[in-house]
């Protein structure tokens, strides 16, 4: 069994991969729907895994437009 690493990304490559500006990203920590996995340097960095799953909750809670 091997364990790998999880892919860890700036939250600009985090907000290019989720298809959002990385203000959303910084709006997400900031209310708690996404948790920085650790740092690189002064920069958080995220779980891919992590990302699409509050990308995912995001979408779900957006209202309909018409």
């Amino acid at each position: 069994m091997t364990d790998t690493a999880p892919t860890l990304v700036t939250g600009a490559l985090a907000a290019h991969e989720a298809g959002v500006t990385p203000a959303t990203i910084r709006k997400w920590v900031q209310l708690g729907h996404l948790s920085p996995a650790g740092r690189r340097g002064r920069a958080h960095t995220f779980r891919l895994e992590d990302v699409f799953a509050a990308e995912r909750a995001a979408r779900r809670k957006a209202p309909m437009a018409r």
